[in-house]
Formats: C-alpha cells, structure tokens, sequence
C-alpha cells in the first residue's frame, strides 16, 4: 500500500466528474487500498478517487475504526429528513462551514468483489455518503456551505 497525495482545492481535477468503473482489476483494488491508507494517514473519514487525482467514480469512507466503506459506482437511491451540521475536507484543509445534507441516506455501489450492495446510513455515515458521491461530480461541500471559516 501506499500514502497518496490528496488534491487542494485549486485544483482543477477536483471540479471534473469522474467516470464509471467498467473493470474491478488488480489496479482498481490497489487504489481502494491506497485510498483508505491515505484517508487513515489524514485522520479523515472518506476520501474519493479525485481526491487522489484519479478521475474514477471510487470512494472509501470509515465513519467507525475498522469499518471502511468501498464503494464503486455508488449512487444515492434514497434521502429523507435534513440535518445541518458543520462539515470539513480534507482537500480544503484549514477551514469549515455548515451544510444541508439529507439525515438518512440509501447508497448502491459495487463492492470489491464486484457485487452490488446496498448500504444505509444516518447522521455522520449519511453526511459522508453525499460529500465523497458529490466529489465524483466535481462538486466541493464549500460551494454550498454556509459560515465557511478557518479552523
């Protein structure tokens, strides 16, 4: 495994949309595990693809300590209630802002082994499922966050 380096807000990759995962390879696997090494190493709770400068619909995210998250190809089938809480990235180091994000969230993705799943989440696991799918789209939490300030 190794530690990526994660993509500043600036960059211009971080605003492309990423494309579809069509073949889980060795070279897939291995950036799912680069990837959480990574996010693990900048004590963050998600991290997608772009945000290592690979433009592929990839996101890990662990919300809990040994319990990550791989999705491939994930896609937010379902969204209820609403929560604003503050919220922070780790391609936008230094500062913070409240965001609007559904309370609960219903995600299918591919996992490694290439099955679909289906995951729910509440709270903090919802809020990641929208940050890391809105990185797959190029969209940053600070083009919609509210009272953004340094931390």
């Amino acid at each position: 495994m190794a530690k990526l380096k994660i993509l500043k807000d600036g960059d211009t990759a971080l605003r492309l949309k990423s494309r579809p995962v069509s073949d889980i390879n060795k070279r897939i696997l291995t950036l799912l595990d680069d990837m959480t090494e990574t996010m693990r190493h900048a004590d963050g709770v998600g991290l997608a693809a772009p945000q290592v400068g690979v433009l592929r619909r990839v996101v890990v995210i662990e919300c809990e300590p040994g319990e990550v998250l791989e999705l491939i190809n994930p896609v937010i089938i379902e969204r209820r209630g609403s929560q604003h809480e503050i919220e922070g990235c780790l391609s936008v180091p230094g500062r913070q802002g409240y965001t609007d994000r559904p309370a609960y969230v219903k995600v299918e993705a591919l996992n490694r082994d290439g099955a679909l799943v289906t995951l729910e989440g509440e709270g903090l696991l919802a809020r990641a499922f929208c940050h890391e799918i809105d990185h797959l789209d190029g969209i940053l939490y600070i083009d919609h966050a509210e009272m953004v300030t340094e931390e």
